[in-house]
């Protein structure tokens, strides 16, 4: 019986042998070429490549059997970042003597998740495939479990990393010989796979942090979000070296250090709007308003629901200059093609200091406040959203002692704004929790707004529970 579970809002994402496995593999891989040859109505060229994942190889034939199966042509691009995978969907190909642009593809990875998970992200015409298209997918799956699928491994390799490499170096060609040193940590994900050879091809001045691909991950986990991952490269910045960057598992998400700065997605978006004319910025629901208010300085600037589908859609919707997820997902319609692409981005950045931007300058000059990261409270899947309900309809009445409520923005949750500061509460489009952040003039005040908050949600999940037991 195929899970349900691993159908997620933006992905397909599982563990590996119990949730994910070989032979509902074979299916998602039919289905979903059956519905890629739906809507495009034709044979359908599917980009696929994968991640280091010790089990990407396993999905690849498995996956690529089912497509087969419904009569799609493979491109196979082997071992690639995310961003290598997108960039090979907006290419054009000889293949039989004809030049054929992809119709879809679908990346096998874990991304961020531990070891165990693998998992596929798609995109259809350049267009992610997610959460009503992914449920759509497993009802049709779902029914038609019976299906033999044959192992059938034919495809067309396609070399799409020279062709990324040769685009990054000619884009960035102005970078050619800047000495300012700088860190990378690949963290034994993919970035890898490319990062090197334009770096060197460029003859940028950089030291490598745990570049060799291992699907083990030795050195340690590859999420850059986890400020554990990022102890090695901290250990290495220094006055003559004040800049590193880190990658997820699939180079998607990015982290940028300086010795003072974490530089989160919100301020990366800030940064980067300094180098563009009046551009129009897609931000995001757990931004620092500091951020939004610096931004509106200079850019139109939209807050838009979290998620990197979310995201990029709104870019193309807008046609925005640029999109940003706090978590590190960057998305550059400015002289890009709009998907996320965290080593695009790492040369972004270099270009900020080549443009004599002095990032912790620029940073320092905001106004100081206390923002809190992400905390999750765990709930009940079936009732995160009414957990949400339930609290806006307490925060419509007067609280007692509830902070004074200024205006609640509905975007994505209930983002609250206070007199000093505001709340997100949210429920996880991926997992069974409710996400909260809280931001401040000072901590003091952040954690007054956060035990407020608390309080609510408690006697909203009590209240739930007493009338479901």
């Amino acid at each position: 019986m195929i899970n349900k579970t691993i159908f997620r809002q933006y992905d397909i994402r599982g563990v590996v042998n119990e949730d994910l496995t070989f032979e509902n593999s074979k299916l998602i891989g039919y289905f979903l070429g059956l519905t890629i040859k739906e809507k495009i109505k034709t044979t359908p060229y599917i980009i696929v490549g994968y991640d280091v994942r010790t089990h990407s190889n396993m999905l690849f034939e498995a996956l690529i059997s089912g497509l087969n199966l419904a009569d799609c042509k493979v491109l196979n691009i082997e071992l690639v970042a995310t961003g290598v995978n997108y960039f090979a969907s907006y290419q054009e190909f000889i293949i039989d003597n004809q030049k054929i642009k992809p119709n879809a593809s679908i990346m096998i990875t874990g991304s961020h998740n531990a070891k165990k998970y693998n998992g596929f992200k798609i995109t259809i015409n350049n267009e992610p495939f997610f959460g009503d298209e992914l449920l759509a997918l497993y009802e049709k799956i779902s029914k038609n479990q019976n299906i033999e699928i044959p192992l059938n491994l034919d495809f067309i390799k396609i070399d799409a990393k020279k062709l990324y490499i040769d685009f990054m170096v000619k884009q960035f060609s102005h970078l050619k010989n800047f000495q300012i040193p700088f860190i990378v940590d690949c963290g034994n994900g993919v970035a890898n796979t490319v990062l090197c050879d334009i770096l060197d091809k460029l003859n940028l001045n950089y030291k490598g942090l745990h570049l060799l691909p291992d699907g083990e991950f030795p050195n340690h986990h590859p999420d850059p979000t986890n400020e554990k991952n990022l102890e090695d490269i901290k250990a290495l910045l220094k006055d003559e070296c004040n800049l590193g960057f880190a990658y997820d598992g699939d180079a998607d998400r990015i982290a940028v250090l300086t010795q003072k700065y974490n530089i989160k997605g919100d301020m990366l978006a800030l940064l980067f709007s300094k180098t563009m004319k009046n551009p129009v910025i897609i931000g995001e629901v757990t931004y620092s308003q500091n951020i939004f208010d610096e931004l509106n300085h200079e850019a139109k600037t939209i807050m838009n629901k979290t998620g990197y589908s979310n995201l990029r859609l709104k870019l193309k919707e807008l046609n925005a200059d640029l999109a940003a997820e706090v978590s590190g997902h960057i998305f550059f319609n400015d002289r890009y093609y709009g998907f996320d692409d965290a080593i695009y981005a790492t040369f972004r950045v270099l270009e900020l200091l080549y443009n004599n931007i002095d990032l912790d300058f620029e940073l320092d000059k905001l106004p100081k406040v206390y923002t809190s990261e992400n905390i999750e409270i765990e709930v009940e899947e079936k009732n995160k959203f009414l957990i949400i309900k339930k609290i806006e309809e307490k925060l419509s009445l007067i609280q007692r002692g509830f902070p004074i409520i200024k205006d609640i923005l509905k975007i994505d949750g209930l983002r609250i704004n206070f007199e000093y500061g505001w709340a997100l509460v949210r429920a996880s489009n991926t997992n069974a929790v409710i996400m909260t952040k809280y931001e401040a003039t000072t901590y003091a005040t952040a954690m007054s707004y956060k035990n407020a908050v608390d309080n609510l949600i408690n006697e909203v999940i009590n209240e739930i529970n007493s009338t479901t037991n």
